[in-house]
């Protein structure tokens, strides 16, 4: 049996407190919906960017020379062989110093041999043998001989004399004169001072890739915020001309993304 102590008890809210509630809750709701709508459009403004590039160019000279004059010889023997080797190292080592260059800007390569009766058969061989070398030499024989040995090997020229090199080129019919059997002998210019102007173009392939982003951005009415993204290209050393490989074209591309306000 209930007493009156026990019965329960009803909270009813007035007229003016569910009016506040109500409110409430809806200003709570469209703070919400502010907040999360002010978030999603400053992250679609962070996705909009422009990605343009930038070049830097700079001709500069050639500040190294790698000059390989090959040449060959031959030989029935390999002592006959030897002495034809030195002979022709002598004889171009002349040349260069001649020429103006230095025994300290020389080396020698290690020769490459080859035996031509290598992959003969017993009967080939035997027939070379047997060819006199002067009736071939005079030409009183329709068949070939050929040397037993071959070499070719290399003097390496390394300067820093480049107008020098460029005269020397001029001569090399004189070594043909003297017997030199010339293989290759074009020289390679290069440029060693890469690193010495690295940083300032760079930085110039940068300012006219915000350049080029900056006219981008008045034409589309927008403001280029930071950098979203920058890749520096690879550094390219290139002839300016063919015929004129001592002057180099050393050229850079930057590939920058930048944001848009």
């Amino acid at each position: 049996m209930s007493t009156p102590d026990s019965a329960p008890v009803r909270s009813v809210l007035s007229p003016a407190s569910a009016v506040i509630i109500g409110v409430s809750f809806i200003l709570g709701l469209a703070l919400c919906v502010y907040i999360a709508g002010s978030h999603y459009l400053a992250a679609k403004r962070m996705e909009e960017y422009v990605t343009v590039k930038g070049l830097s160019e700079r001709e500069v000279d050639a500040d190294l020379v790698l000059w390989p004059v090959s040449f060959r010889v031959n030989a029935e023997t390999l002592s006959d062989l030897q002495k034809e080797m030195e002979k022709g190292r002598g004889i171009i080592q002349e040349f260069l110093k001649s020429n103006g260059f230095d025994a300290s800007e020389m080396s020698n390569s290690a020769p490459s041999i080859t035996d031509t009766y290598e992959g003969l058969s017993t009967k080939a061989k035997a027939r070379q043998q047997e060819i006199p070398a002067q009736q071939q030499s005079a030409g009183e024989s329709d068949e070939i001989r050929m040397p037993r040995y071959r070499a070719d090997l290399t003097v390496l020229l390394r300067t820093t004399k480049i107008a020098d090199v460029k005269k020397a080129l001029e001569k090399c019919d004189a070594l043909v004169q003297q017997g030199i059997a010339l293989r290759y002998a074009r020289p390679e210019f290069n440029f060693t001072g890469l690193n010495k102007i690295k940083p300032d173009m760079i930085q110039e392939a940068n300012i006219k890739a915000r350049e080029a982003a900056q006219k981008f951005g008045m034409d589309s009415h927008s403001k280029v915020g930071r950098i979203r993204h920058a890749t520096q290209g690879t550094f390219e050393v290139l002839d300016v001309d063919d015929s004129a490989p001592e002057r180099k074209l050393v050229r850079v591309v930057t590939t920058v993304d930048f944001y848009l306000d």
